[in-house]
């Protein structure tokens, strides 16, 4: 389906997104996973490569546009012109979280609470250049490679970017705005054949959010309660229930006239009112 296209992938070393890689190499892409930790990078393009697919891991910040760029020039050398570009560089920094969903009086007492007035302006835009800044940067790069043949650019949203989850208010904010580039770049450049479309998950148990959604014991939280009584398919979402969106939007010839959505991948979360 694949063969001989170039996908490069930020973020290539975590959960998701490595199972973006292996899935690509698996139908005959050859794949760059660039990661901020070489060490993931490597075992992710280590597993594709003993599996006969080819790929090659490189350390990445995404926030550092000369790095990039000379990332860019060696992927060249190495695998070729890039094709499919997958923004997955992104998460959540508990710096950027409110201890409670809202606001009370009682917990400006509280040391031990972080309310709206303790979130540091450093820590909100740490979130929002990660997810928002890291995608332009990734971006701007590597849709040179593509000016002349088309391609195709996957951002990675969230159910937050439609209804902005509590606590995590940076990280909300920095979706909606990958949501809102996603729809910009793809009007910006369908006159070259780029196509940009958006996944935004449901709810992953993934590295990053496990501690909302479990308890030390392993039993769901109170918030892992609250997504499941809205999630219409009553469980979490699984790696393997992302892939065939982000095969589908990487074809282009199933998705070749689909540009500029945010495709829901959710169990229903967004479609359900809770009533």
């Amino acid at each position: 389906m694949f063969k001989d296209k170039v996908a490069v992938i930020t973020g290539g070393g975590g959960i998701l997104c490595s199972a973006f890689a292996k899935e690509l190499a698996r139908l005959g892409a050859k794949v760059a996973v660039l990661d901020l930790r070489l060490e993931a990078a490597q075992k992710v393009a280590d597993a594709i490569n003993g599996q006969g697919g080819q790929a090659k891991a490189y350390q990445a910040d995404v926030l550092d546009k000369e790095n990039m760029e000379a990332l860019r020039q060696q992927i060249r050398k190495d695998l070729g012109f890039c094709d499919i570009l997958i923004n997955g560089a992104g998460g959540n920094s508990p710096k950027g979280n409110t201890t409670n969903d809202t606001f009370s009086f009682e917990d400006m007492k509280n040391d031990n609470v972080v309310t709206f007035f303790d979130l540091k302006d450093f820590d909100i835009d740490n979130v929002f250049r990660l997810n928002f800044l890291g995608a332009f940067i990734a971006t701007q790069v590597f849709v040179k490679d593509m000016l002349d043949k088309g391609g195709s650019i996957i951002n990675i949203s969230s159910m937050s970017a439609f209804s902005p989850m509590t606590r995590v208010s940076a990280y909300s904010a920095a979706k909606a705005a990958i949501s809102n580039f996603t729809m910009w770049l793809a009007v910006h450049f369908a006159p070259a054949n780029i196509r940009v479309n958006a996944i935004a998950p449901g709810f992953f148990d993934t590295a990053q959010n496990h501690d909302l959604l479990f308890n030390k014991d392993g039993t769901p939280t109170k918030r892992t309660e609250k997504i499941l009584n809205n999630t219409p398919m009553r469980r979490l979402g699984k790696v393997e229930d992302l892939l065939g969106a982000v095969k589908f939007l990487c074809n282009d010839k199933e998705s070749a006239f689909i540009t500029g959505i945010v495709l829901p991948v959710d169990g229903g979360f967004q479609a359900y009112s809770g009533v």
